[in-house]
């Protein structure tokens, strides 16, 4: 992945609030976009312009041809504001992320995320390597909005899961174990929705922690359908069970994992 800086240069006398309001909207279109990764990006002005830092999985991340309407939408109203369109400038490769899917023809795909991950949910079944959101058809609505909301939402789970200090850490286990959680109920329908655009196997994962004894982890059987799902080796390390026909990939619950 790759730092890059906008650079909005103004033509014009303007307000620091309009400026925030158009430079916001797009970044925000963008992020839906899967053009820009993370949640936040401090804006730093400058003389008679205005400076944005932020993370892209490519160097091309953020080329018109990936736009979608809604950012050429918002790009059109940086002029609202007397701003001209972005300058981009790559600063270099992001030396603590995560390399990014070359492109190459796959066999299947993933959606699969945690809370440390800034980088595109879905994910290529074979290495692994996430896939920019732009290089596939938009989910919804011309963008990938609903992916990464529930992306963030998956996160924020998996974050109170993973530091254990209050009674929400069980409703968040919830969302992330139980198939018929409205967070996985979402996140097997967006998986679907993937996997009908791209026209490849498109998996979803299924978070597993606890259970009873690792003979009952070992024997577990698919959520969805009660198929027998274990693989006689794992994938990456971390995907124990996987349904072809519903869609899932787990792991074996992690109390039991040395």
């Amino acid at each position: 992945m790759y730092v890059v800086e906008l650079q909005f240069e103004c033509f014009d006398n303007t307000t620091v609030a309009a400026v925030e309001g158009v430079i916001s909207g797009l970044l925000e279109a963008l992020r839906f976009n899967g053009q820009i990764l993370g949640r936040e990006f401090p804006v730093v002005m400058g003389d008679g312009e205005f400076f944005v830092r932020a993370v892209c999985a490519e160097k091309q991340s953020l080329h018109p041809d990936y736009h979608s309407d809604f950012v050429r939408r918002c790009i059109a109203r940086l002029a609202e504001a007397s701003l001209l369109a972005p300058k981009v400038r790559v600063l270099g490769r992001d030396i603590h992320s995560e390399q990014t899917d070359p492109g190459e023809p796959r066999q299947w795909q993933v959606l699969y995320t945690t809370y440390v991950h800034t980088c595109s949910p879905l994910r290529n079944g074979e290495t692994l390597l996430p896939i920019p959101l732009y290089r596939i058809p938009a989910t919804f609505n011309g963008d990938h909005k609903a992916v990464i909301k529930w992306q963030t939402e998956w996160q924020a789970c998996d974050e109170l899961q993973m530091a254990g200090g209050c009674q929400a850490e069980h409703s968040a286990l919830k969302e992330m174990m139980m198939p018929d959680s409205d967070l996985f109920r979402r996140g097997w329908d967006l998986r679907g929705r993937i996997e009908y655009l791209t026209k490849i196997p498109t998996y979803y994962y299924q978070y597993r922690v606890g259970g009873t004894s690792l003979e009952d982890e070992q024997h577990r059987r698919c959520p969805k359908c009660g198929s027998e799902w274990r693989l006689a080796e794992p994938l990456h390390d971390i995907f124990h069970f996987k349904c072809d026909s519903c869609r899932i990939v787990s792991n074996l619950s992690w109390d039991y994992l040395k």
